[in-house]
């Protein structure tokens, strides 16, 4: 009887925390204040410690100077501005989210979202433009606005995004090589070492379609960039610490694949939808085509 009880209680207890998770991440369909104060103090909060702890943890370990430009167009290949774009696109697009959970409408949570993606980043720069090591680079500038164009362009046009900037990474062999340049560790080489990062335009077939076709609306397809054969921004070294390091072919990668918007999934209850918008930002692993100037055209099978 008494485990009746309990299994009793604990089937409620799911089913409210159900109802009242569904109730939490519905969208409002009116402005809701409340969280629209809640989504203001919980990104001022967020803002301010990533502000401070950069400031303390990174840019206090080089000299500061006097505001400065830096032109870093021909480091990485490229790699760097897709990031910056990418990462512009996708703050963007998770505040225009955050607002229009909060109710605020589909044209001002857009342009906040747009706005809020430029700031940050611009900021971001700001901050390497008092930098003795870097500067204020142009050309980051405009591939943020790049970014920060791609999520507003698309709402004002179709009120959706059909096409998204995504990124995905797999471990590489170079950072062992130069671990203080390109990481570590995981996380730092998930940042640091652009030879593992690729960036997609993703296009979601199904939104470009009429609607009563019977194309998947989660499937899309998706253009991919990378580069390998890099230890440096520029040039490669010959020794690291004293240490011979192979020499490498640095060389940009170019990919054709399948990639997927589970969140437009029908019948996904709102938690489930929110989840799976991590989807937007990251490539989902999936068969891929490869060119580069070194190796032609090259297959694989699953491609991250």
């Amino acid at each position: 009887m008494l485990k009746r009880k309990l299994l009793t209680g604990v089937i409620l207890l799911c089913s409210l925390t159900h109802v009242v998770a569904q109730d939490f991440f519905e969208p409002s369909l009116t402005y809701n204040p409340g969280r629209v104060r809640g989504v203001i103090i919980t990104e001022a909060v967020a803002g301010t410690v990533i502000t401070v702890g950069l400031s303390y943890l990174w840019y206090k370990k080089f000299p500061h100077s006097r505001f400065h430009f830096f032109n870093d167009n021909n480091e990485w290949l490229s790699m760097d501005k897709a990031g910056h774009a990418t990462t512009a696109y996708n703050i963007a697009a998770i505040q225009s989210d955050l607002l229009r959970w909060a109710g605020v409408k589909p044209g001002i949570s857009a342009l906040a979202g747009t706005l809020t993606g430029l700031g940050f980043l611009t900021m971001i720069e700001i901050m390497d433009g008092h930098s003795v090591k870097w500067g204020f680079s142009k050309g980051d500038m405009l591939a943020n606005l790049a970014g920060c164009a791609l999520f507003g362009g698309q709402q004002l046009m179709w009120g959706e995004q059909r096409i998204s900037l995504k990124f995905s990474y797999h471990q590489t062999l170079f950072a062992q090589y130069y671990p203080a340049e390109l990481g570590r560790n995981l996380p730092q080489r998930m940042l640091k070492d652009y030879n593992g990062q690729s960036y997609w335009l993703s296009f979601n077939i199904g939104s470009f379609l009429p609607g009563r076709s019977d194309f998947p609306k989660w499937l899309n397809l998706s253009a991919g960039y990378g580069a390998e054969g890099m230890l440096g921004g520029v040039t490669n070294p010959s020794t690291v610490d004293g240490k011979a390091v192979p020499s490498f072919t640095r060389y940009r990668q170019f990919y054709f694949s399948f990639d997927t918007d589970l969140y437009r999934v029908d019948g996904l209850s709102p938690f489930a939808s929110t989840l799976l918008k991590l989807n937007r930002t990251l490539k989902m692993p999936a068969p891929a085509l490869e060119w580069n100037k070194i190796q032609g055209l090259n297959w694989h099978w699953l491609y991250y």
